[in-house]
């Protein structure tokens, strides 16, 4: 039974009740599991004028490395740079702690890549979006 007074509001683009939210789930993990150990993994990829062409975004926590993000532009793709972002997060995790790292991709994107790098398919998603495959791969240390 909901409280009098409230109300669901949709609101995509305000991210503030965002972090609210995801800190309240995030304090509420760390309370039930003792593991205080959750800390933001960003890498990018800048040209010579400080430009960002890429990057790797995801975090450490639970001895584990989440890779939520990782992109390359155009211009610079083909060189390894998503092979040593990928490396030096990796790298960063294992100093953590972490005994492995896990990600999603979908067919279209970059699953031989890190299928190469080591990771596995542990799940998927057949036909999201329609014509594709979503897949969950993890990779241990």
């Amino acid at each position: 039974m909901a409280a009098e007074g409230l109300r669901i509001s949709f609101e995509p683009h305000n991210d503030e009740p965002k972090a609210f939210v995801s800190g309240g789930l995030d304090n509420y993990n760390i309370a039930v599991t003792g593991r205080p150990d959750w800390y933001p993994v960003q890498y990018y990829l800048r040209d010579a004028d400080d430009a960002v062409l890429g990057g790797l975004i995801g975090d450490t926590w639970g001895g584990w490395l989440h890779i939520t993000h990782l992109w390359i532009a155009d211009a610079a793709r083909g060189s390894g740079h998503a092979r040593e972002l990928m490396a030096a997060a990796e790298a960063y995790a294992k100093k953590r702690g972490c005994t492995g790292a896990y990600l999603e991709t979908f067919s279209f994107q970059a699953r031989p890549l890190y299928e190469k790098l080591g990771y596995e398919v542990v799940g998927q998603i057949e036909n999201f979006p329609p014509g594709h495959t979503h897949y969950f791969l993890k990779k241990e240390f």
